[in-house]
Order: C-alpha cells, then sequence, then structure tokens
C-alpha cells in the first residue's frame, strides 16, 4: 500500500512529466493499433487474392500479361507494389512492373509498351491521366484502347476512385478493395474528354476541366496551412481582398447531345448453322440486296452562348458510369452575382467536392463544346486536378472508349441510386 501512495505522490509532484508521458504513450498505443489493423486488412485480402491464384490453367491456355504503372512517390509505392506482385503471380497473370521517376515519364513508358491484357495504374490523378494521354496518342489506340484498366488510388487526390470502389477513411482499405476489384474483373466503361487546342496535342480526361476564380483559390490554400482549418475560409478572404469581383467572362459553341447506343453485347453471337448459311447465301445470289446510297454527313450546328461566371466545370457523367441514356458532357457555370460571404461559404463545400454547384447555376448538356477565352486573359485550367495554361480549346467526348475494373458492390450501389 505504501508503494502505491509513493508511486500517486511522485504523479502529483510531476504533474507535467506526468501528462506529457500519458499523451505520448496513449499517441504511440493509438498508432501501433492502426499499424495492427493495417497488417489484419493486408493479410486478409491477400488470402482473399490467393483464393483466386488457386484455379487450375488449362494446358493450352495462355499465361495473361499485366502491365504496372507506379508511381513510387504516391505513398511511398511499397505496399502496393508487394500486394500486386502477390495477387498478379498467384492469379495465372504474370506481370511487368514499370515505375516512373519524374512528371510526364507514364506517357513514354505507355508509348513503348507492348501488347498486355490488363493495364494497372497505381497513383494519383496525375500518373492515370499520363497514362490515358499516352495510351490515346498512340496510333494503334483502336487496340489498346479495349485492354481493361485497373486504378489503385495511391495519390493525394484519386478523383476516379469513387465511381469504381466503396471509400472508407481507411487508405489501406480502399487500396486493398482496388487490388481486390481488379482480380474478380468485373468492367464498366468510361467516357473520356479530348481537349485539344490549336497547336498542342490533344490531352485527355477522365472527369473534367475546371477554370475559374474558385479553382485558382483552391491552388492558393496550402500556402495557408499554418491556420490549420481555418485556412480555407482564409484563402477565400485574402483573394477577395486583391480584387473583386472575381468574375470572368467567357463565350461557348456546343452541340446537342447524342442518344447513347445500345451497350455491344459482351460476347459473339454463335455462327449458324451449315445450312442456314448456304440457303443464305443462295438467296443473297439469286435476290441480291439493295446498297443503300451513302449518307451525306450534315455540318455540325453550333450554338454560342456567352456567360459571366465565377467558375466554368466541363465534366463526364463518369461519377455514375453505370447507367446513362445520352452520349453527352456537362457545362456547369456559377452565376455571377456572389457577395464576398457566398463566394467563400461555397468555395469551402467545392473544397471538398469541386463538382458541387450551386442551385442558380448555370447547367448544359452538350456533345462538344469550344471554350474561347477572351484577349489578355491569363490563368490556368485544372484538368484532371493538372495544372495546364488556359487557352482556347475544343473539347469532345469520346463515349465508352475506355474499361474500368470496378467493384461488384460499387456497380449495386450506383444502380440503386438510379432507382
Amino acid at each position: 500500500m505504501a508503494r502505491v501512495v509513493k508511486v500517486f505522490r511522485t504523479l502529483r509532484n510531476h504533474w507535467k512529466k506526468s501528462t506529457f508521458a500519458v499523451c505520448v504513450l496513449s499517441y504511440g498505443g493509438h498508432w501501433l493499433y492502426g499499424k495492427y489493423c493495417d497488417s489484419v486488412l493486408r493479410r486478409e485480402a491477400c488470402l482473399e487474392a490467393r483464393e483466386f491464384g488457386r484455379q487450375l490453367i488449362g494446358s493450352q491456355e495462355r499465361l495473361r500479361k499485366a502491365t504496372v504503372i507506379l508511381n513510387p512517390a504516391a505513398c511511398g509505392g511499397l505496399y502496393c507494389r508487394s500486394l500486386m506482385s502477390n495477387s498478379n503471380n498467384s492469379c495465372c497473370y504474370c506481370h511487368v512492373s514499370l515505375q516512373t521517376d519524374y512528371e510526364g515519364q507514364a506517357k513514354k513508358l505507355i508509348d513503348l509498351m507492348e501488347q498486355t491484357d490488363m493495364l494497372i495504374v497505381a497513383g494519383g490523378d496525375g500518373t492515370l491521366q499520363e497514362v490515358i494521354t499516352g495510351l490515346l496518342r498512340r496510333p494503334d489506340q483502336d487496340i489498346f484502347s479495349n485492354t481493361p484498366i485497373g486504378f489503385i488510388p495511391l495519390g493525394s487526390h484519386n478523383s476516379l476512385s469513387p465511381s469504381l470502389h466503396l471509400l472508407s477513411d481507411n487508405k489501406v482499405k480502399n487500396i486493398t478493395s482496388a487490388t481486390l476489384s481488379i482480380l474478380k474483373g468485373e468492367t464498366v466503361p468510361l467516357d473520356v474528354l479530348q481537349i485539344k487546342g490549336e497547336k498542342e496535342q490533344p490531352v485527355f480526361a477522365l472527369m473534367g476541366l475546371r477554370w475559374g476564380a474558385f479553382r485558382d483559390v483552391a491552388a492558393t490554400i496550402s500556402k495557408y496551412w499554418y491556420l490549420g482549418p481555418l485556412k480555407t475560409n482564409a484563402a477565400h478572404w485574402f483573394r477577395t481582398l486583391q480584387e473583386w469581383p472575381l468574375v470572368r467572362d467567357i463565350s461557348i459553341s456546343y452541340l446537342p447531345p447524342s442518344l447513347r447506343p445500345p451497350d455491344a453485347p459482351p460476347q459473339k453471337p454463335p455462327r449458324p448453322n451449315l445450312l442456314y448459311r448456304i440457303a443464305r447465301r443462295w438467296k443473297n445470289y439469286w435476290n441480291p440486296p439493295v446498297e443503300e446510297p451513302p449518307k451525306v454527313e450534315e455540318p455540325e450546328k453550333w450554338e454560342e452562348q456567352k456567360l459571366s461566371t465565377f467558375e466554368l466545370f466541363v465534366q463526364t457523367h463518369n461519377k455514375n458510369p453505370v447507367k446513362r441514356v445520352e452520349d453527352s458532357l456537362m457545362i456547369c457555370a456559377e452565376p455571377d452575382d456572389f457577395s464576398v460571404s457566398e463566394f467563400i461559404t461555397v468555395g469551402n463545400k467545392k473544397e471538398e467536392d469541386p463538382t458541387v454547384f450551386t442551385k442558380s447555376s448555370t447547367k448544359l448538356e452538350v456533345g462538344a463544346c469550344r471554350l474561347q477565352l477572351p484577349e489578355g486573359a491569363g490563368g490556368f485550367y485544372n484538368i484532371d486536378n493538372e495544372e495546364y495554361e488556359a487557352m482556347p480549346v475544343e473539347v469532345r467526348l469520346l463515349p465508352r472508349k475506355l474499361h474500368f475494373f470496378i467493384s461488384a458492390e460499387r456497380r449495386d450501389q450506383l444502380l440503386s441510386q438510379m432507382q
């Protein structure tokens, strides 16, 4: 008993050191528990992947090939590389792992890539955009665009990940979920934006193009890191002190959207029997089909509209890629009558989700568009969270151009949202 009393007396006499020790031990215990939970998630994912690896390969079946583009600067890349190596080797895949060392290298790697059965991108928005841009710039892109693509979210921005996987606050769980969805093999077609300037080569995007005051402020928020949770409000407020109002003028020419053709069947129909083919050939021989005259292509009818806005966003419908009626892209423009307080409030919401727009915003559903900036207008675009110099561009939609792996749970959830 005397020893216990002595311990409590010591803690009371050295209460500052005791408080510091309790804080350190609490934080250390929480950190160790988080590491243990991550280890359990990794082990469960590897055990589930091992079940796929136990599938037998037929004697005449070809060993499939997977190409992995890994950005080692995103999240270290260590866990993703080890899991992908284990999963692909255990699932009847031989894999080729290519690491990027500098910005823009992924485009060159894709340009030199040989034929593969699967392409896996482990990184963030920047790595993914470089890969699809390099893929669709190839002269044989019609062949390579049919290659299924898996996306493992490792970057600071992973805009496409919510469309493909169920997300949580645990990054390790997000990575394992994305990896297992690749092994299960279920895919979904995604639209692609082709963004082309007057002289530059086209850039391709999966989510959209963002331009305006909110984009410019978002690029400066990290400078106010020392303000903690107030940094977003401070960045917007300081921007209004430099210039107000922050309205931008832009001229938009656009084409109406087109109806979405039905999806192609996943498998080719069976070949008719021999008697049916012989009868059909005799029928075509005695009564040859009448050739239809060639269709004359009608000139495109562009409509023009001028807007004054705080921000413009040209985006695809890949946020819910499961079910759509038309092949179109969406143009959203904020109104030009925000007050300073409204500008700060809306900016906070856009920092969480840039695709959120107010009820009074202008929305146009179009098939293609041209953005014409006024003379002397500078600034930058955000194309899938990557910065490009603002210039007049033409944006066209490539419907269902690429196929990405999606988890079955996320597909069911997106289908339920449409009902």
